[in-house]
């Protein structure tokens, strides 16, 4: 009956999840709207996701590592008000610099503190169906377009973009907080001693720096900075460059849930296919399908074909983005997953902190964004090149780590 209560981890994870990523990446649609009160660029306004995506890179490594020594629950609890905090903030600002302080500094730091400790959480409950469970806690990264996105395009409608952001702040900080309890401490496992409680540290812990120095971490790090460097873009700025194709503020905003929808059959279908082929080979596969669609846009200009292509990236990048961890699992032992689950969501948002800001850059500088979808492309191919040097997964012995 305890191993059951794994499921309730990954609902509430799925559940704060959602909120957290949802009320953080819905700046997308709220960038039109706020360059044309404020006056600011559309680079200066993206920037702030730039920054957003180093800090939580940066505190994501911090939020992992302290995972593994206080658990997951004090560290959502924190980071739930410092993102109601961030968000609040940051709807108030009149300065730019202000604004990219606030969004950036702050709920950027708050995004750090769900993926890594989250899903080191929820992969210790399980020893079976692990790729299933962790792809159904990123379930809530693949709803909160469904849902958030359009929700904050109907709020910034009725009251501006000031209140809806603050509205968001509120809500999202009042449902996460209590969700938050349901989080407990895995189990005694097979590989491991009891974690629930105030549990000690096993007696052999690897230094970080060793952790780091592992070529199964080196790749595996490498292979996220390049799979986020190659979508963040596209996905920052697909609301914009619908909207110059035509399609309306609310059309627009609908395309993220066409790709949240999609999304959730990719978490669903590579979760299964990655438990029974594997899941390096899933990975690159799903590289692969991402760099294409990428590339697709290009070529795409009526809001129909940005449905079909928003269900081939959702598919994709969705399907991909939470094996990451399942991977990790199999090359380092659980009492360090914290700091290696960090580690490589620090690299992961140095990645995604290139596309918002270069997306606008590119626009700013040529007008359109054929560009950005041309080198985005390029750069999800490399993704799938260096996925094919991942070593061959074995599951090493608890206070050990797989030998170079």
């Amino acid at each position: 009956m305890e191993r059951n209560y794994g499921w309730v981890i990954v609902g509430a994870g799925a559940l704060i999840t959602c909120l957290a990523m949802g009320a953080m990446f819905a700046l997308p649609v709220y960038l039109q709207p706020m360059a044309d009160e404020t006056g600011w660029t559309r680079a200066g306004i993206s920037g702030a996701m730039t920054i957003g995506f180093i800090v939580m890179g940066v505190a994501g490594f911090l939020w992992g590592t302290l995972t593994d020594r206080i658990g997951a629950r004090p560290v959502v609890l924190i980071a739930a008000v410092t993102l109601g905090l961030g968000l609040f903030i940051a709807s108030r600002a009149n300065d730019l610099l202000v604004f990219q302080i606030a969004y950036g500094g702050l709920v950027g730091a708050s995004g750090g503190a769900f993926f890594a400790p989250l899903m080191a959480t929820v992969i210790g409950w399980f020893d079976k169906h692990r790729s299933l469970a962790v792809s159904l806690v990123s379930l809530g990264g693949g709803v909160a377009p469904m849902v958030i996105t359009p929700l904050a395009t109907v709020l910034i409608e009725q009251m501006g973009w000031r209140n809806a952001m603050m509205t968001t702040a509120l809500v999202a900080t009042v449902l996460i907080l209590p969700t938050a309890m349901l989080i407990r401490r895995p189990p005694a496992s097979a590989d491991g001693p009891a974690e629930s409680g105030a549990a000690p540290a096993p007696a052999t812990r690897p230094s970080i720096a060793s952790v780091f120095r592992k070529p199964q971490f080196i790749v595996l790090a490498g292979v996220f900075f390049l799979c986020c460097a190659a979508h963040s873009g596209p996905i920052f700025h697909t609301v914009s460059y619908a909207m110059l194709c035509g399609a309306s503020a609310l059309a627009a905003a609908s395309i993220y849930s066409v790709e949240g929808v999609a999304g959730l059959f990719g978490r669903l279908v590579f979760g299964v296919l990655a438990d029974r082929l594997g899941v390096k080979r899933v990975i690159v596969g799903g590289l692969v399908l991402q760099a294409v669609g990428i590339y697709t846009y290009i070529y795409v200009g009526e809001l129909t074909q940005f449905y079909m292509l928003a269900m081939v990236l959702g598919l994709a990048y969705g399907g991909v983005m939470p094996l990451y961890a399942v991977l990790a699992r199999d090359y380092f032992p659980a009492h360090v997953m914290g700091t290696v689950l960090g580690g490589i969501t620090m690299t992961s948002s140095i990645g995604m902190a290139f596309g918002p800001v270069g997306g606008g850059w590119i626009f700013d500088t040529f007008g359109d964004y054929q560009w950005l979808y041309i080198s985005s492309a390029g750069i999800g191919l490399a993704a799938a090149l260096v996925a094919l040097t991942f070593p061959r997964p074995s599951v090493p012995q608890e206070g050990q780590l797989q030998p170079a």
